[in-house]
């Protein structure tokens, strides 16, 4: 069985690694780069396979929502990591001051080691094989956790992973939440975490105890503002599909809307008409990815009707007959939405866009600025002013400008939450530093005044120097 399934597997797994990484701790390029040739290769062989298991994995998993979301993004990302390894790999030059004069001082970014990696069950491909790319890159060995909501997905990657690599380098890890819990308690030399923000304070608890360091890709309620100088279809045109794709199981889909308060009716309208000719209808729409499981499917009905129920209008923009089975639900605009109501007290992660109205940008930024701080934040408006006052006065982990998500997907720029919504970043060469020692290197050749610094103390040496530097 490919798929590592039991809690002494784990562990013999991770002794094994530390062993197999100590044989050679620091991988040449040319094995880095063989080892990505080889996850592009298999990932490109078999989309089909990955596309078939995610669609068994969801209950209907939109074939585009695979490619967009988790194929074309993960290879995009090792094609700019290949490109650029070399340069990353280089030692990097540092300054010596005079003091210390004559030296050189440079940066080797070494491997860290062993790499846990723990993957949620919304992108099961993509936030697997980009974390373990950059991982790969940087010469570690790694283990990935796989979410037991997508076992099709599990499986098949861990066969084919498996299949080119051993496990001594490369591991795929199954199992529940004895696994899980089993697995955050290693001593890794990195523990790379993605999903909610309760479940990575847990993980944060495990890693502490082995001092392991940790990189956390949480959520929370990413918001969207729109500006009142700006054209509203233009607006809905640019973050929709963002908040469509998975049906709205992103971390960085927009949570929820600022709008002007006169223009509420013109954005629910547009809204309306784009969606209804993206998803002319929802059921049995090979369009529409499915929610992940029943559990999911009833929290974000009850965040419905806890809305309703306090007064909140409830607009599904399509009206048709589901059966529940299926899972689907269309996107729902929430208007006359207030701070009582769990869908503006939880991230949303579904197809449901709560609006809220603002009078001026000072209102919008302290209501940003009074929760917790989002994973993305997005602006819609061409005024400087206003993208500045926004991005100058709140913090988020990334922001799009007249645009949704795609941040994500750019591969020279680092992704990574702030407060509740994470910490640490990769992507890029931020990823390969987020697994690699930045390892300091202070070099002296055969002449050295270091001698003259020596006790007894009180000499002229001592003044001068002390006259020179202490000032």
């Amino acid at each position: 069985m490919h798929l590592i399934q039991t809690i002494n597997d784990v562990n013999e797994c991770f002794v094994s690694q530390q062993n197999h990484f100590l044989s050679k701790p620091y991988k040449s390029y040319e094995d880095r780069i063989n080892d990505l040739k080889k996850l592009k290769k298999l990932l490109l062989d078999n989309q089909d396979a990955f596309i078939e298991a995610l669609n068994k994995d969801f209950g209907s998993r939109s074939a585009d929502d695979t490619k967009i979301g988790d194929i074309i993004t993960t290879i995009s990302g090792i094609n700019y990591t290949m490109k650029n390894l070399k340069s990353w790999m280089k030692p990097k030059k540092r300054k010596v001051d005079l003091l210390f004069q004559p030296a050189k001082a440079s940066i080797l970014f070494q491997p860290l080691g062993v790499v846990g990696v723990v993957v949620p069950w919304n992108y099961p491909v993509f936030l697997s094989l980009g974390p373990l790319a950059t991982a790969l890159a940087a010469g570690n060995c790694v283990m990935l956790k796989m979410s037991e909501f997508t076992p099709a997905t599990a499986t098949l990657l861990a066969g084919l992973i498996n299949s080119v690599f051993t496990k001594k380098q490369i591991a795929i890890v199954g199992g529940e939440v004895d696994i899980a819990t089993a697995f955050t308690s290693l001593a890794f030399d990195h523990l790379f975490f993605t999903g909610s923000t309760n479940v990575g304070k847990i993980v944060m608890q495990a890693a502490a105890k082995n001092l392991v360091p940790v990189t956390l890709e949480l959520g929370g309620k990413s918001p969207a503002i729109i500006d009142d100088k700006i054209d509203i279809k233009l607006a809905v045109s640019r973050f929709i599909l963002g908040k469509v794709l998975n049906s709205g199981q992103t971390c960085v889909a927009p949570d929820y809307i600022f709008c002007p308060e006169e223009k509420v009716a013109e954005l629910v309208d547009e809204l309306q008409k784009v969606y209804s000719k993206m998803y002319p209808k929802v059921a049995n729409n090979k369009d529409c990815t499915s929610i992940i499981n029943n559990a999911q499917f009833e929290r974000l009905n009850g965040l419905l009707d806890d809305a309703r129920s306090l007064g909140a209008n409830v607009i599904p923009l399509t009206v048709e007959t589901i059966d529940k089975t299926e899972r689907k639900m269309p996107l729902t605009v929430l208007t006359d939405v207030n701070d009582d109501m769990k869908v503006m007290q939880q991230e949303i992660f579904g197809p449901i866009i709560p609006i809220l109205t603002y009078k001026n940008t000072t209102e919008a930024i302290h209501y940003i600025n009074k929760n917790d701080r989002p994973l993305a934040l997005y602006i819609y408006s061409f005024d400087k002013k206003f993208q500045q006052d926004i991005l100058l006065n709140t913090h988020a982990g990334g922001v799009c400008i007249n645009e949704a998500t795609f941040h994500v997907a750019n591969d020279d720029l680092p992704f990574g939450g702030v407060g509740s919504s994470g910490m640490g970043q990769y992507h890029g060469e931020e990823g390969f530093k987020t697994f690699s020692h930045g390892k300091s290197i202070l070099e002296k050749g055969k002449i050295s005044f270091a001698h003259l610094l020596f006790p007894p103390f009180g000499g002229l040496m001592h003044k001068l120097v002390y006259k020179l530097f202490i000032r």
